[in-house]
């Protein structure tokens, strides 16, 4: 079954077996019991005890939710997953499911999400777990990294935040099983529909749902699908710690799921018209996108991309600028909406130095790539011509 069809079909419309011929919803509803009862206490005790399937409290599982991560599973091809409130808890629960019986290191990209290094950082750091960075891009690099430090699990991003840059995950996912270590994937950036890590080679992939999945700016979650070797403990994390993200977020975001596949391939034909368009202006120093035959990454992106579909973020620097430029090009923006966020269906630009890279130092950033001109942006689903117009006049 193609992506398309789980899209809009998994999930919804099971059949309970004890109520044969019992009407079935064409979606699945909203779920809002703390805890469930059943006709006999001897079913009860087998389904608290998980010797039968079935609900029992809601930090545990929930109808709703337990749609949303089949949906999710089948989107990824994985075994299992578990939908969070946020997709920062998402992440911070894959590296716990990583790192409960293997040593408490960490070699991770040094191209992530802002949040993501600040937790490596600043929480488990703190707290005794070995951290250590490098370029995802380079091969040999971060098969020496693994083979010095023997870490626990490995960390990177699909496509990095922001600066767009693609690692061979296939190939970093051969290094982490010659070394006994888990492979964890965020796919925010690429969504199942370009890339689905797991098929890779990893054991963990992680989403901000926030973002293109749930795809409508009206939700705040994230989603952790594992292999089957991760499955049961990450399952068993979330009974003691209860990361479940609330069913009427579940709900919303299966529900933005069935045109998350018709949204992405929208967005990514607008960023890559705009990157085009950015590449020609001469207010513009570089452009990030990874349709561009000159991308540092383009032979990887060639092998895992599928062709024509390279995402709808387009990262560039406006020539010469610093902060308060960066402020009077967003100000004048007229339809593109200044928002800390992306995948949403309207298009969304940020600057990394105040939002997603705020917290990290300044030459940091700079040592990343990141400068004081660069700017992310989301395309949307409008039409491109008036994105297009909209940058113009922000920028002459």
């Amino acid at each position: 079954m193609k992506i398309e069809t789980k899209a809009v079909h998994a999930g919804d419309r099971k059949r309970d077996p004890e109520r044969p011929g019992a009407f079935i919803p064409v979606t699945t509803p909203i779920y809002t019991a703390a805890s469930y009862v059943y006709e006999s206490t001897e079913k009860l005790d087998r389904v608290l005890g998980q010797e039968e399937a079935g609900y029992c409290y809601g930090r545990y599982d929930n109808p709703t939710l337990a749609a949303l991560e089949d949906l999710v599973t089948e989107l990824e091809g994985g075994h299992a997953s578990l939908a969070c409130a946020s997709g920062m808890l998402a992440v911070q629960t894959a590296l716990l499911t990583a790192l409960t019986d293997r040593p408490k290191r960490v070699v991770a990209a040094n191209a992530l999400y802002g949040a993501t290094l600040s937790m490596l950082t600043k929480i488990l750091e703190p707290l005794g777990v070995e951290v250590q960075f490098v370029d995802i891009c380079d091969a040999a690099a971060v098969e020496q990294r693994i083979a010095d430090v023997k870490p626990g699990c490995v960390i990177m991003e699909t496509i990095s935040n922001p600066l767009l840059r693609v690692g061979a995950i296939d190939r970093v996912a051969r290094m982490c099983r010659h070394a006994n270590a888990a492979l964890i994937v965020d796919n925010t950036f690429a969504t199942p529909l370009l890339v689905r890590p797991l098929e890779l080679g990893a054991n963990l992939v992680v989403h901000s749902v926030t973002k293109f999945l749930a795809g409508h700016g009206d939700v705040l979650g994230g989603v952790l699908t594992a292999d089957a070797d991760h499955a049961q403990v990450m399952r068993a994390i979330n009974r003691t710690s209860g990361v479940g993200m609330g069913p009427f977020e579940a709900y919303l975001t299966m529900r933005g799921i069935k045109t998350f596949v018709l949204r992405m391939e929208r967005q990514c034909a607008n960023a890559c018209r705009i990157a085009s368009w950015l590449g020609g202006h001469e207010g513009i120093s570089r452009v990030h996108y990874p349709a561009d035959p000159a991308h540092p990454d383009a032979e990887i992106i060639a092998r895992l991309l599928p062709r024509g579909l390279y995402g709808a973020i387009v990262t560039f620097d406006l020539k010469d600028a610093g902060k308060q430029d960066i402020f009077r090009f967003m100000d004048r923006l007229k339809l593109i909406v200044k928002g800390t966020s992306l995948g949403d269906v309207h298009s969304l630009l940020l600057y990394p130095a105040i939002a997603s890279h705020r917290d990290i130092a300044p030459k940091q950033r700079e040592r990343m790539g990141i400068s004081d001109g660069t700017v992310r942006l989301c395309a949307g689903i409008e039409a491109v011509d008036d994105l297009i117009a909209d940058l113009q006049q922000a920028l002459d």
